[in-house]
């Protein structure tokens, strides 16, 4: 899931939608197999029998891949097999080669039945590959034969809006976010019990921080007699674009990347407040509270800065980071404790901007025009999204992976000690598909658990309280607003980090700010500017 943050809904969502679902599903909400087809009354979802085989392209994710082969290994699917008499053919492509893999598939014309992918990253985008049929639109087959999905959507309309195309098409059986909780899951995290062995608290505003940051520089908070302390690793790694996009910058009511701010987008590293987060930086480069080295620590440097017992602050993710982290730590020093704090304020009172991922990001499962039985596809996606399917993907098969108590599904130990020695996420991805992504509604119940720690679980609550009203959200490009821009953004955002880089370093003046945003126009950020505009004009008129 993290990495689906990768990417932006009351509280209560997931579980009302839940409990929505089961009222409207007193009987066994799937038909037998082998049923015949039955005409439908007016509105009401047509009968089809499950198809007899599926073929489906799909990425392994990590967790899945550390112990198994194919997705037809997980729990989840096998049942599902059971319920449905459906044989799947997954086709994973190698690890790594996701992306190339999937252009390859499209530009051969041959086609499995199911395409799950992060369709946002597509080329052409999902209108194109609709008019050029590669893939098909889905809206009427979902009324027609997804009654699971149509109920979310028409309780919901604000997924619809998100799942559907700037041209009215919806394409994928998608993966939503069941609720504001699944939505923020990255932010600040700092050594509790350095503080504590300090006398300080956790900071709130950046004043606040360059005091506990210079404190952890002199003080020895680690205890070890050396001036080793790393009081905070930044990064513009672009697998946490949380450090680069809202940790301190986000103090100044901007990003360094595009939001939208009153309904027009912008690009934060053309406004002068930009030019004033990177002084701090600057300021905090030369004092020695950033990690010297901190453009060439890569993930596996950065975990054995924090496990040594040198890294006093970094941005993190609940799971892979703090909880990880206090894992791996507290063995040998059982005092350790990460916490997340609130994103760093100008002054207290604010809202700094934080990390926020909407319900909907691309993510989801289309039928390909190869299909021969589309509206049986749709009706075996579709079973995900009813109350047996969304228990089974986010939680596995009961008594086994889970039990209910007091209408909780609960994990076994299967998941939480498991009795192999698994993580929690290899465990869970044995038996269901909830940490990571697919065609289901991902119920918060399940981030409640995989959250073992207080520490965690606090930690989301803080990173919660930060403004998103300014995040843009899942717009789409045009073909030719894509083709015009994509290559204009390569070259914006390779420029963007190796000066931000410099004027962080010092290797270039900050007096040059001005020089860095005229060279950023030069290279045509105003048309993808322009673009982004007109695509968030599009999403909002969407009906």
């Amino acid at each position: 899931m993290e990495k689906r943050m990768k990417v932006l809904t009351s509280a209560a969502l997931a579980t009302a939608m839940l409990a929505t679902l089961a009222a409207g599903c007193g009987k066994k909400e799937e038909t037998p197999n082998n049923a015949a087809s039955a005409t439908p009354t007016p509105g009401a979802a047509k009968e089809v029998k499950y198809p007899d085989t599926v073929s489906y392209w799909v990425s392994l994710n990590p967790n899945a891949a550390a112990t198994m082969k194919s997705y037809n290994e997980i729990a989840a699917y096998k049942e599902l097999e059971k319920k449905t008499g459906t044989k799947v053919e997954f086709q994973h492509p190698p690890t790594g080669q996701e992306k190339d893999q999937f252009n390859l598939m499209l530009a051969s014309g041959k086609l499995p039945d199911v395409i799950e992918y992060g369709w946002n990253g597509a080329p052409k985008g999902a209108d194109s590959l609709i008019k050029e049929k590669r893939i098909i639109r889905l809206n009427e087959l979902i009324d027609q034969y997804a009654p699971n999905l149509s109920k979310i959507l028409k309780e919901k309309p604000e997924f619809r809006k998100m799942i559907t195309t700037d041209e009215g098409n919806i394409y994928v059986m998608p993966f939503l976010l069941g609720d504001e909780q699944l939505s923020s899951v990255n932010g600040p995290a700092i050594r509790k019990d350095w503080l504590d062995k300090l006398g300080l608290k956790p900071p709130t505003t950046i004043s606040e921080w360059e005091t506990v940051l210079t404190a952890f520089r002199d003080k020895d908070p680690n205890g070890n007699g050396k001036k080793d302390e790393i009081p905070y690793l930044f990064t513009i790694k672009p697998d946490n674009e949380t450090d680069l996009n809202y940790m301190f910058v986000g103090a100044y009511g901007i990003t360094a990347d595009f939001y939208q701010e009153d309904g027009k987008v912008k690009y934060g590293p053309l406004d002068p407040k930009f030019k004033e987060y990177l002084t701090l930086m600057n300021k905090w480069y030369k004092e020695g509270l950033l990690d010297k080295d901190y453009a060439t620590t890569d993930g596996k440097l950065k975990d054995a800065k924090v496990t040594n017992n040198q890294l006093g602050s970094f941005s993190a993710y609940a799971g892979s980071g703090v909880g990880r982290y206090m894992s791996l730590m507290q063995p040998t020093d059982p005092k350790v404790s990460i916490v997340g704090t609130t994103y760093p304020v100008l002054k207290a009172g604010d809202k700094a901007l934080g990390q926020y991922t909407y319900p909907f990001t691309g993510i989801g499962a289309a039928i390909s025009s190869s299909a021969k039985n589309p509206e049986q596809i749709v009706k075996w996606l579709d079973y995900k999204y009813g109350q047996e399917g969304s228990l089974l993907f986010n939680f596995g098969v009961e008594g086994v992976s889970y039990k209910m108590e007091n209408g909780y599904p609960k994990y076994t130990d299967l998941i939480l000690n498991n009795p192999n020695k698994l993580p929690i996420t290899q465990a869970m991805a044995q038996n269901f598909i909830a940490n990571w992504s697919g065609p289901i509604v991902q119920d918060k119940r399940y981030i409640e658990q995989y959250f073992t720690l207080p520490e965690q679980r606090d930690a989301q609550k803080a990173w919660m309280t930060a403004d998103h009203s300014k995040v843009l959200p899942p717009i789409t490009l045009t073909a030719e607003e894509s083709s015009k821009t994509s290559s204009i953004m390569n070259d914006v955002k390779t420029y963007r980090d190796e000066m931000i880089n410099k004027f962080i370093m010092g290797a270039e003046p900050l007096e040059n700010f001005d020089k860095f945003v005229s060279t950023i126009k030069s290279m045509g950020i105003d048309e993808a500017i322009k673009a982004r505009q007109a695509a968030l004009d599009r999403y909002n008129n969407r009906k």
